[in-house]
C-alpha cells in the first residue's frame, strides 16, 4: 500500500493520482506557476512501470496528449516545444522515495543558504540547508530540500570532487530524510538513470530503487 504523504504529495504536485494503465496527461496550474525556486516546470511526470501521470500547463494539455501515441522515449524530446519552450532541457531519471533512511551517524550541520562560500545551487534555497565543511571552514558537501508541498520534500545533494568517496553525501541524505519525515513529509530522491554515483548515494541511504521513473522539462 502507497504511504499516504506519497499519495498526497503526488496528488497535488501532479494534479492527479494515482491513474490507470498507460500514459495519462493532466491539465494543472501547477505547471504554470513558479516552483520551489521561483522557476517553473512546466511538464513533470512521475510512472510506476504500469501507469504514468504527466503533468503540463492546463492551456498545453490537448497539444501533448496529441503526442500520447509515441513511446515515452520519443515523446520526451518533444515535450519542450510542445509546451512553448523548445530551448528548455529535459529530464529523464529514477524516482526514488524513503520511509526508513538508512542508520547512518549524522555528519551536517543546518546552516543558512546565505552562508559565505556556498555553491549557486544551495543559494536557490529560501530555508536552512545541511552542509559539510573541512577544519578550515571549506565547503565539502551539501544538501538542500526541495519543499514541493506539504507531503513530498524532494533532496538534492552535491560533493566537491575532492571530497568524494568518504560517504558524506550518503550520510547528509539520511540525515536530511530524518529531518523532513520529523516534519511530516515524506522524503524523495530524483536523479537521472545514467548517473551510477547517485545511485549509490540513494541505496545507501534508504532509498531503494522501486522501478519508479520521472521525467519532464526543467530549467536549466
Amino acid at each position: 500500500m502507497l504511504d499516504r504523504r506519497l499519495h498526497l504529495h503526488l496528488a497535488t504536485w501532479l494534479g492527479q493520482w494515482p491513474a490507470g494503465p498507460g500514459l495519462h496527461v493532466v491539465a494543472s496550474w501547477r505547471r504554470a506557476q513558479p516552483a520551489w525556486d521561483g522557476r517553473l516546470r512546466p511538464a513533470i511526470a512521475v510512472g510506476t512501470g504500469h501507469s504514468t501521470v504527466l503533468s503540463v500547463p492546463p492551456e498545453r494539455a490537448e497539444a501533448v496528449r496529441a503526442l500520447t501515441d509515441r513511446p515515452v522515449d520519443q515523446l520526451i524530446p518533444a515535450l519542450p516545444a510542445t509546451v512553448g519552450l523548445p530551448d528548455w532541457p529535459t529530464h529523464d531519471g529514477a524516482f526514488r522515495w524513503s520511509l526508513a533512511p538508512a542508520p547512518l551517524a549524522d555528519v551536517g550541520k543546518w546552516t543558512a543558504p546565505t552562508a559565505p562560500d556556498l555553491p549557486a545551487w544551495l543559494r536557490l534555497f529560501d530555508r536552512e540547508v545541511l552542509l559539510v565543511r573541512d577544519p578550515d571552514g571549506r565547503y565539502l558537501a551539501g544538501v538542500g530540500i526541495k519543499r514541493h508541498d506539504a507531503h513530498g520534500h524532494e533532496l538534492a545533494v552535491g560533493t566537491v570532487p575532492a571530497a568524494r568517496g568518504r560517504g558524506l553525501a550518503r550520510r547528509l541524505v539520511a540525515q536530511a530524510a530524518r529531518r523532513v519525515l520529523d516534519e511530516g513529509a515524506v522524503p524523495t530522491y530524483l536523479h537521472d538513470r545514467r548517473n551510477v554515483a547517485s545511485a549509490r548515494v540513494a541505496d545507501a541511504a534508504g532509498f531503494p530503487d522501486r522501478g519508479w521513473r520521472s521525467f519532464g522539462v526543467y530549467p536549466a
